[in-house]
């Protein structure tokens, strides 16, 4: 039977169906838990042990060893992990990941899920259709795990025969036969394809399934297994790419990590798989090297006929055969599950006491830059960080908060060029410096709003979505902030090239209100920062701004008199008001920011 490009284009169908399955499950679950998955990774790394079984309780709920690992990195990225802290829960995710390929082995081969799949699309529809958003969630939960095995399901049947295609078969032996550079040969095959898919369980699915069909001897399976553990780490690392320092270690700790687990399986290669079937052995009385032996004692017609869905017209030989075959299918799948899992184990087992030498390591081999190439770069967020939208949000808050710092930082060059004599040096570079800042605050308002774009286009509760529209606001409120700063900054450039003057009693006024508001920045400050912010701060908050209001009235009648009694020149007075007024404004930008962090608690509530 030829194998045609329709053919092909059914197989590259199927696997794009189990990949989206996986995907809708995976994020389904981020959803539901995903305030409660920051708590378990911020609250369960105190040590070694419960890092790494935090790891493995993630991964195992949300089916994701890549989505764990990413999630890890931009919580690093964040600075709610430590390097060390990292490390262990992604020790644990290589072992949690281990679970996706037990459940395709038992419900993918042992039972027959795919007649369950349409029934449980039917079954989640209510949910989808929800008014509740976590129940959506759990909607979309239930559709992905329908679609994961009907995509497994379409996989086995679209994969070719090799009885029907021997010259398939024909290439095969030609690179499986070849002792132990096969091993090494497929195990870079297994790192490229778990590259290519950007899923080591998606990989593991295809393994299986060439083993079931006797495309590949268990051998030969194990090592394809040994390179998805290298090709997962490819994800974050690539997530880590425009990450900071910390969250490029913690990806490199990962691959170091995997790295290492597949080198000391290759020295021991053998052995190793000959304890595995020797287990499996233990286990169902079986070997990973009888479905092999089945299909070659056998003929095409003979494999073809018992491989089929239809068994009507078997003879009663041909029905005991088949029960063996599908024996055999079920005992190398399982023996191929058994190698992920213990291996993970073990190399878990070894590598958890050697946590602090990792650290070092990647520490030595990731340095950080000089400050003055960092200082201008968006600490928390990047593009590549973007596979748990709901997470997230967590890298958004962050960032906005050192967004604020920034902008006070430049309230705090304003100061200093009230202070600094006019035409000096000093005055120059604190004036281009405040310019600067201006440019870099234009463009952190245009990166936060991207990234807050792409975060919103991805799967995103409505709550979810309702935080980034209050996040927008705070971001664009923050800009103005800064635009404030500048625009002080212009005044007093302004006075200085009109030759106007200052008397002491305007400059004490000018450092009165500037404290004023820096008082109700930092005040923000706090604010963002905080998790639970309460009422007696937002009040603090009004508290300052109505301070600041008045304080500009009462320095705008006092400005009116002081002119009319020539205490100083008009121009002078001008120019004073025109800082108090933009300070004011300054102050109105702060309040702005402060009610969207309460349009975003009330949405969280």
């Amino acid at each position: 039977m030829e194998y045609t490009f329709f053919d092909f284009l059914t197989l590259i169908g199927s696997l794009g169906l189990f990949l989206y399955g996986m995907k809708v499950m995976s994020e389904g679950l981020q959803k539901v838990a995903g305030d409660r998955l920051r708590s378990i990774l911020t609250a369960m790394t105190t040590n070694r042990v419960t890092g790494v079984l935090t790891g493995v309780l993630i991964t195992a709920l949300i089916q994701s060893s890549s989505a764990t690992t990413v999630m890890v990195v931009s919580f690093v990225n964040a600075g709610l992990l430590s390097l060390t802290q990292s490390i262990t829960v992604i020790m644990g995710a290589n072992v949690g990941t281990t679970v996706t390929a037990w459940i395709i082995s038992i419900f993918g081969f042992k039972v027959n899920i795919s007649l369950f799949a349409l029934p449980l699309i039917g079954l989640s529809i209510p949910f989808i259709f929800s008014g509740s958003s976590k129940r959506r969630s759990w909607g979309e939960f239930i559709i992905g795990f329908a679609f994961l095995f009907m995509g497994l399901d379409f996989l086995k049947n679209s994969v070719p025969d090799l009885q029907s295609n021997p010259e398939i078969l024909s290439f095969l032996r030609e690179y499986t036969n070849m002792g132990f550079f096969s091993v090494l040969l497929f195990l870079l095959i297994g790192t490229i394809v778990t590259i290519i898919v950007q899923s080591s369980s998606a990989t593991m699915a295809i393994t299986l399934i060439m083993c079931s069909k006797g495309w590949i001897s268990f051998d030969i399976a194990a090592a394809m297994v040994l390179g998805e553990n290298i090709g997962t780490t490819i994800t974050a690392n690539l997530a880590a790419l425009s990450g900071n320092v910390s969250a490029k270690r913690a990806a490199f700790a990962h691959f170091m990590f995997n790295i290492f687990g597949v080198c000391w399986v290759l020295l021991l290669f053998y052995p190793f798989t000959r304890f595995i079937s020797f287990l499996v052995h233990e286990m169902t009385g079986g070997s990973p090297t009888d479905l092999m032996n089945l299909i070659s004692h056998q003929s095409p017609e003979v494999v073809n006929k018992i491989s089929a869905e239809n068994i009507s017209n078997l003879t009663s030989g041909e029905a005991a055969l088949r029960s063996q075959f599908l024996a055999a299918q079920v005992t190398v799948s399982y023996a191929l599950s058994l190698f992920h899992t213990v291996f993970n184990i073990i190399n878990v087992l070894i590598m958890v006491w050697f946590v602090k030498l990792y650290v070092y390591i990647v520490t030595r081999v990731i340095t950080v830059k000089h400050s003055d190439d960092e200082e201008f770069q968006l600490k928390f967020i990047s593009g590549g960080l973007l596979s748990t939208s709901e997470l997230s949000l967590l890298q958004v808050k962050k960032e906005i908060a050192v967004y604020a710092e920034r902008t006070q930082r430049m309230l705090g060059m304003v100061k200093d060029l009230v202070h600094e004599k006019e035409g000096s040096e000093a005055y120059s570079k604190i004036y281009s410096r405040i310019e600067k800042y201006e440019k870099i605050s234009d463009r952190m308002e245009l990166e936060i709003a991207n990234y807050l774009n792409n975060v919103a286009d991805g799967r995103l509760s409505y709550e979810g979505k309702l935080q980034v529209s209050a996040m927008l606001t705070m971001t664009s409120e923050i800009e103005s902030i800064g635009d404030s700063c500048f625009h002080l900054a212009r005044t007093l450039l302004r006075k200085q090239e009109s030759k106007a003057t200052f008397t002491d009693e305007i400059v004490q006024d000018v450092d009165t209100m500037l404290r004023l508001v820096s008082e109700a920045i930092e005040n923000m400050i706090i604010i963002l920062n905080k998790n639970d912010a309460t009422d007696t701060d937002f009040n603090k908050a009004y508290n300052k701004e109505m301070e600041i209001n008045n304080y500009r009235n009462q320095l705008r009648t006092q400005n009116i008199e002081n002119i009319n009694s020539k205490k100083y020149e008009y121009q002078s007075g001008t120019h004073f008001m025109d800082i108090i007024s933009e300070c004011e404004k300054l102050g109105d930008y702060v309040i702005n920011v402060i009610e969207a962090v309460k349009e975003k608690r009330g949405i969280k509530n």
